[in-house]
């Protein structure tokens, strides 16, 4: 099924040259079993890249993530390689070495909520325990590097944002309570006005907490962490959950000397996580104030797409919002208006906040009419696509564009079509599916491997050497490593892929990938739960408008298919650019009768507009 055009049955057992003596090891080391001597084909081949800092990562994300049958045997086999850095330095013998590399796995490891001594990998137990990683932990956020750019973004702001800045930080420097709500659309700065806040605060030697809801916002803050991180809520909430933090912890201590906490995207919240955050912080100041009476501020678009809730209708979303929550009229709350990202595009400006709005004008179908500068013609679904593909990628496949539709099957789509436009030569992996009941195995595996279920790698996954692709997992979101980061491929393996950092703070950091098990989420209407064994990434020439939310692109395409169909879809898709230069549209006809190629929907909840208003 897997080797093209076999002259032989001794050539299914060949592999670049190399004759193996069964099919099933020859099927292992092609990737299409899942073993525990892939993970160590895994570490062989990253070892080739001579980057012991990147291995010793690597080391960690298997630890934690692929279950190694002996991790001890796996160290011992791979120790020298991942400390040739630490020998190179002076005055290292060989158990002062050791002491580090096994302390730097360890830090890796706290960041993923693990102890290095959990693993056994020494007889006896590293020193380092899990206290003192989260000493370490507090430690780096105690003394986080406030680079010089980051020092002189105060005296760039605009009025609104200057407004905000001076009514945060007189609070800061005077000790008063403060809890915040930063209302701005899409490119409204909210983002630059966090960093001045942070960089000031921790310039004068206090601690500035940086949090977001998801990871690619987290990563984007100086030292930012999801708030599932850092104040350890549990990602399956109920309404009964706590924040699973001691009052004795050193993490508890970081909390209480905290002088500033940001929380972005909190319009993409559910109530009971900040309700959970407020009790936490009256718990550990021992005071019935607003969260604690810390100074915190949240932010955050209810122009946007909204948390996810499974039933999908309009009052869940209303319910399950922070607006319904008890904290939100005690937000002082403060607006920005101008879009920065797009101020020397005022027009387009204006059609961007009438878009989040639900104020523009609606023809007799109850569409919007999309200006005729955005449209791609639609012609037929191959010569249009083909017009939006060339026009979007131009002679180039930046990273910095991507094409954004409604569903996860046209996202597939449109990346098979256009990685096989893309240069280089391919190379496919195939994954490892399993039943989670081992007896269903011989019966389903075939069936599992057409599933291409979303929040999963695909079963034949295609990539080319300088392919963009997106991480579906959050391996380390301090590291850069976050649901939904964009990479490109520098060079791939068969157990190992190498790739650096497309955007954001940890732009071009080198990391390397591995294949993972990854289970398939009881919120999808699977007829059977399985693993699959892939690595943890997608193609990424074209996303999910939810998925782009928080980023912003040079050159955004939208391809509508079908029309939107949740709140605040169409708006985080136009504002994901810096100007009405930088968008195309095609838009499919709703029939093959009808020729209307310019007009779509625009799904806002005015409930929720409103609500946000007061």
């Amino acid at each position: 099924m897997n080797v093209r055009s076999p002259e032989s049955y001794q050539d299914l057992r060949k592999i670049d040259g190399n004759y193996y003596d069964t099919f099933r090891e020859s099927a292992e080391k092609r990737g299409l079993l899942h073993h525990n001597n892939n993970l160590v084909d895994c570490m062989t081949e990253a070892v080739c890249y001579q980057m012991p800092y990147s291995l010793r990562h690597l080391f960690a994300t298997i630890l934690v993530y692929c279950n190694p049958d002996n991790p001890k045997e796996l160290w011992e086999q791979f120790e020298e390689s991942m400390s040739e850095d630490f020998n190179k330095l002076p005055n290292m013998d060989p158990k002062k070495t050791r002491h580090s590399v096994l302390n730097h796995i360890n830090d890796v490891l706290h960041t993923m909520g693990h102890d290095v001594n959990e693993y056994r990998l020494i007889s006896e137990n590293v020193v380092s325990s899990r206290v003192e990683s989260e000493a370490k932990d507090v430690n780096f956020e105690r003394n986080i590097v406030v680079t010089k750019e980051d020092l002189l973004l105060y005296k760039k702001l605009n009025t609104e944002q200057k407004k905000a800045y001076d009514i945060i930080l007189q609070r800061v420097l005077t000790n008063e309570s403060g809890a915040f709500f930063i209302d701005g659309p899409g490119g409204s700065g909210k983002t630059f006005l966090y960093r001045a806040l942070l960089a000031t605060v921790r310039s004068k030697g206090f601690i500035a907490l940086a949090t977001a809801t998801s990871g690619v916002a987290a990563s984007i803050l100086p030292g930012g962490r999801t708030a599932h991180s850092r104040f350890k809520i549990p990602i399956n909430i109920d309404e009964q959950f706590s924040c699973n933090i001691s009052k004795q912890s050193s993490l508890a201590s970081l909390i209480r000397d905290a002088k500033l906490i940001v929380w972005d995207e909190v319009s993409m919240s559910k109530k009971n996580m900040i309700e959970a955050l407020d009790l936490l912080m009256k718990d550990l100041t021992e005071t019935n104030i607003l969260f604690g009476g810390k100074v915190i501020v949240f932010g955050g678009d209810f122009r946007q797409t909204l948390p996810v809730v499974r039933s999908g209708k309009k009052e869940d979303f209303i319910s399950e919002s922070i607006l319904n929550s008890r904290i939100w009229n005690q937000l002082e709350k403060l607006r920005l208006s101008e879009n920065m990202r797009a101020r020397t595009d005022p027009v387009f400006c204006e059609y961007l906040m009438r878009i989040g709005n639900g104020k523009e004008k609606t023809n007799i179908n109850n569409k919007i009419e999309i200006p005729k500068q955005f449209i791609i013609p639609f012609t037929t679904e191959k010569e249009s696509l083909d017009l939006l593909f060339k026009v979007i990628y131009d002679s180039s496949f930046m990273t910095s564009r991507v094409i954004l539709t409604t569903k996860n099957d046209f996202v597939d789509e449109l990346n098979d079509r256009l990685i096989t436009q893309f240069p280089t030569v391919a190379k496919i992996f195939i994954a490892a599916d399993e039943t989670i009941e081992p007896n269903d195995q011989p019966q389903f595996e075939d069936f599992l491997h057409t599933l291409n279920v979303p929040g999963l790698p695909p079963y034949r996954l295609m990539l080319k050497q300088n392919c963009p692709v997106i991480l579906l997992r959050n391996l380390n979101p301090s590291e850069g490593l976050c649901n939904g980061t964009r990479l490109v491929c520098c060079d791939f393996k068969t157990h190992v892929i190498s790739c650096k950092i497309a955007s954001g703070d940890f732009k071009d950091k080198h990391v390397f990938i591995p294949r993972i098990p990854l289970l398939s989420s009881e919120d999808e209407k699977i007829p059977i739960p399985f693993k699959r064994t892939q690595f943890p990434i997608r193609l990424c020439f074209a996303m999910t408008i939810n998925k782009a939310q928080g980023q912003t692109l040079d050159y955004v395409g939208i391809y509508l298919r079908e029309p939107v169909f949740s709140h605040g879809q169409l708006y985080v898709a136009l504002s994901r650019a810096k100007s009405s230069n930088c968008i195309k549209i095609l838009i499919r006809p709703p029939t093959a009768d009808n020729d209307d190629d310019h007009s779509t929907c625009n799904v806002v909840y005015n409930e929720i507009i409103q609500k946000a208003l007061l």
